[in-house]
């Protein structure tokens, strides 16, 4: 009788087990950079799957390491490629092993950004004024597509800026260093785009780009890793339907700048917003 009551309960348990096994979901792995509306969408799209059963992992990296983990297979999304002139590069090298599911975002701007209080409107005005600005483009991390475009149009002098040196580093650094700057009122030069939260924190100005250094409106798109649609169609569906376009993430933006842990900001985000994101999911 005892060996029959240890059978059954080896039994149970095992049943148990599988039963468990057979409803847990997969673990899906997020990579973005440390760009504003890519911290902010990419945590909000984790949370949205973890409320969808799924174990989410979330990984800040380098730009192209960003691109390399989806084609490689090691990640399996990316909610933050500027196309199609900033990752041009990247996608070219990538595209055969990743599948683009189209916008998020519409309309992004990227240019040569100053404070308003900074009496210049464009590009073509820079060398003029090379001294007010140090001599230095304030940049942001050297993989950057937009670090590359300004680099290159240091070297092939576009718009006469051959003599300014691009100083690289971070968009932590680039904000910083603008902020500090429109503390003193000084005259500063960085690499920015919108959406990003500095253009409600501070009153900036994107500078007009005649030689279109850095091309023209982009859009924003989601990447996700080949074979995602077969291993997981519901992940592969959340990604490829969810019209994100109808979501306005300036409040997550604004928390994560002012510090708050940006999981945090996203379930604040989605608890504010859930009869909407609850109307996109049913779509």
């Amino acid at each position: 009788m005892k060996k029959l009551t240890q059978l059954l309960t080896a039994a149970l348990l095992s049943l148990v087990v599988f039963t468990g096994a057979a409803q847990a979901k997969d673990r899906v792995e997020l990579v973005y950079v440390e760009w504003a509306r890519a911290v902010a969408i990419t945590h909000v799209a984790g949370v949205l799957l973890e409320e969808m059963g799924y174990d989410v992992k979330t990984s800040s990296v380098a730009n192209a390491a960003m691109w390399a983990s989806v084609a490689e297979g090691d990640s399996d999304a990316l909610l933050c490629a500027w196309l199609p002139t900033t990752h041009a590069d990247l996608y070219a090298k990538y595209k055969n092993r990743v599948v683009d599911l189209g916008p998020n975002y519409v309309d992004a701007k990227l240019g040569f950004v100053v404070p308003s209080y900074v009496t210049i409107n464009s590009v073509t005005e820079m060398a003029a004024n090379i001294d007010k600005f140090g001599g230095k483009i304030i940049g942001i991390d050297p993989g950057a597509g937009m670090s590359k475009a300004a680099e290159e149009a240091i070297a092939k002098n576009i718009s006469g800026i051959g003599k300014f040196k691009y100083v690289s580093g971070s968009d932590a650094i680039m904000v910083a260093s603008l902020s500090n700057a429109i503390k003193r009122k000084e005259w500063i030069i960085v690499p920015g785009w919108q959406p990003h939260w500095m253009f409600g924190e501070w009153d900036l100005k994107i500078l007009d780009d005649p030689n279109k250094i850095f091309g023209g409106a982009e859009t924003i798109n989601t990447i996700v890793r080949k074979g995602l649609d077969k291993d997981m169609p519901e992940v592969f569906a959340f990604f490829s339907k969810f019209d994100w376009k109808q979501l306005d993430l300036s409040t997550a933006l604004v928390d994560n700048k002012n510090g708050m842990d940006p999981k945090r900001s996203a379930e604040k985000f989605v608890k504010a917003n859930r009869a909407k994101i609850n109307e996109l999911l049913k779509a």
